[in-house]
């Protein structure tokens, strides 16, 4: 089969994330001497810089790993919950069906800092100031601005000029959106991390004190201050077309800790796949898994329509079983178990017909009904809500070529992924999202904003993901890890939200069950379903709808038609951000590392030797 580029091959090591800076520079930590963990960190925070229209030092991350010296998968939750003071009786006496997308009220506690430096603290080998330098060198000299970060700045300049100023003074240079390919820098956010490898360096001589230490810095020190203080007096536009006050404060972030735990997992054929807990949505990949166990997928090619059918299919059913009962496990009795159970996933898959769903339908589990949101909280929203700045999703304006620069058609877009492999065979997959340069205003003193992930809760009472003081939402965001015969085999992901548990389970099959090599399965033609109310403000319902890429040969787009499906035909390349790498051992017991990414937007990467 053709390919966009190799499949990368090596012994030393192996990285593939979506942007070549974040895959060059854990690759160069490996080059000099640091694990996977190591070089995953150091990833994360360039894509914070490189990626900032997608995620942000004041973001979220769940990372998957795994441990040689441990022999164990472990999952990171760096999802940080809701804030004391977010009441959600007090949000609808505001007026409010749902949580805003953009502003300072959806903020939790921003996760990513203590995901990250946990690892690298119980796992990694280098020090804080080392793994930050790359990050701190592009914030304070420069990196090159992808085109759609121009794109999500245009998008919402009105509202950076007009209202949140300092999101304008740091993105908006001389009062214009700055041109694809130049250098941009974002100094504020090298002041804060210089400032806290300083803090931490003063405070300790030993590694992982100085970690202990710029933890504490960012969530009892300085950062939790300047928070605190910024959502305590400033009054925010956001998708309300009102302006309101921010609830995070300094003892939302002192209180908090990520946790460190064991994955979920199921077993489909050779493999074990692990994904984080309920309180993401990661175990709608495994159910997807298993129902699927009983699809005969190997009988069907992987762009017939047969294959596109029963996943997207299986999908729908996920999704409608991740509405009813997902939710963060601490707040309430969530059926975990009962969902990955292999007789209610083989109940489910006998509701897989040959004809396209055209309902919404979460199982009973364990003799308990299903109960679903109030789906018209939505369509209430809509008719009051002020989207002249986007969606909650990060949101994009196209343009023409860059002389001709002009608002166009609004769309949405997705978040950043990161996948590492070292030579002792230490396993990291990392999905970072929030705090993106359009989701809340910048920090003066900080230099970056604050993410909006309380938008995925609902504020009506007595749902498993409604929203409660101290309580995660249910993000969207979902790494992988596979076993392969026992043995660790695969780590792998994609940006996306609501379709990065669509696109990751395609391509987990194709690789799978269809013996793809990784940039063949990464590369071929993908799809998404929307099947139920999206994770994102204002939560729109979309029924029944398969978008595709119109490289699906036509006689399976028309038999998909045939079968019920509202079939979208998109773009030849326009499905999917996949990263993915692995390892195995050859017949001379040699470790092989392979690593494949996405072409699509023209910046994924993968680099190993």
């Amino acid at each position: 089969m053709f390919t966009t580029r190799p499949e990368i091959v090596g012994t030393f090591g192996v990285a593939s994330s979506t942007h070549w800076l974040a895959s060059q520079t854990a690759m160069s930590v490996l080059e000099r001497g640091g694990n996977a963990f190591d070089a995953a960190v150091a990833g994360g925070f360039v894509l914070q810089v490189v990626e900032p229209h997608l995620n942000g030092p004041g973001g979220e991350v769940p990372i998957l790993l795994w441990s040689e010296r441990e022999r164990a998968v472990r999952a990171i939750c760096g999802q940080g919950p809701a804030p004391a003071l977010a009441d959600p009786a007090a949000m609808r006496a505001m007026g409010l069906d749902l949580v805003p997308g953009i502003g300072l009220l959806p903020a939790t506690v921003p996760g990513a800092f203590g995901a990250w430096l946990t690892m690298l603290r119980d796992y990694g080998t280098w020090t804080l100031a080392d793994v930050l330098a790359p990050a701190i060198g592009y914030a304070r000299d420069g990196f090159p601005l992808v085109p759609r970060i121009s794109q999500a700045i245009l998008a919402v300049r009105e509202l950076f000029q007009n209202e949140w100023h300092s999101s304008a003074a740091v993105w908006l240079p001389d009062g214009r959106v700055p041109r694809p390919g130049s250098l941009h820098t974002v100094p504020g956010v090298a002041r804060t991390y210089t400032r806290i490898v300083e803090t931490a360096e003063a405070a300790s001589g030993t590694r992982e004190q100085q970690i202990d230490a710029a933890l504490d810095g960012w969530y009892r020190g300085f950062v939790a201050k300047e928070i605190d203080s910024f959502c305590r007096t400033q009054a925010v536009r956001d998708t309300t077309g009102e302006r309101h006050k921010g609830l995070l404060r300094h003892e939302d972030m002192a209180h908090w800790t990520p946790t460190v735990e064991a994955p979920a997992t199921l077993d489909f054929g050779r493999y074990t796949v692990a994904k984080c807990g309920i309180w993401s949505q990661g175990p709608a990949f495994l159910q997807q898994l298993g129902m699927l166990r009983h699809a005969d997928l190997a009988a069907h090619a992987p762009t017939s329509p047969e294959f596109v059918h029963r996943i997207a299919e299986a999908a729908k059913l996920a999704m409608a079983d991740r509405l009813a009962w997902y939710g963060d496990p601490d707040f309430g009795d969530v059926p975990l178990a009962g969902l990955l159970d292999p007789g209610y996933l083989a109940a489910r898959a006998r509701q897989i017909g040959g004809c396209a769903s055209l309902d919404i339908l979460p199982g009973t589990v364990d003799g308990r009904a299903p109960r679903l949101p109030d789906l018209g909280a939505a369509q209430r929203t809509l008719r009051h809500a002020d989207v002249r700045f986007g969606v909650g999703e990060p949101t994009f304006a196209a343009m023409p070529p860059v002389a001709q620069w002009a608002e166009r058609e609004i769309f949405v877009g997705d978040t950043c992924h990161i996948d590492v492999i070292d030579r002792d065979g230490n396993m990291v997959a990392a999905t970072p999202s929030g705090g993106w340069l359009s989701s809340s205003p910048v920090i003066p003193e900080l230099g970056f904003a604050l993410n909006t992930r309380l938008q995925m809760t609902w504020l009506e009472p007595g749902l498993p993901n409604t929203l409660a003081p101290g309580k995660r939402p249910c993000t969207t965001l979902s790494p992988s890890l596979a076993l392969r015969d026992g043995e660790p085999y695969m780590v792998f992901g994609t940006p996306g939200g609501d379709q990065q548990d669509q696109w990751s389970v395609a391509f987990f099959l194709r690789h799978a069950v269809h013996g793809m090599n990784l940039q063949e399965a990464i590369d071929a033609p993908a799809w998404h379903v929307d099947h139920f109310p999206g994770s994102f403000w204002p939560r729109s319902v979309v029924l029944n709808r398969l978008s595709v890429e119109s490289r699906l040969p036509e006689d399976t787009i028309a038999a998909l038609r045939a079968r019920g499906h509202e079939v979208k035909v998109g773009e030849p390349w326009s499905e999917g951000r996949m990263s993915a790498c692995t390892r195995e051992r050859d017949a001379q017991g040699r470790l092989v590392l392979r690593a494949g990414a996405n072409a699509r937007g023209m910046q994924g990467y993968a680099v190993g030797r």
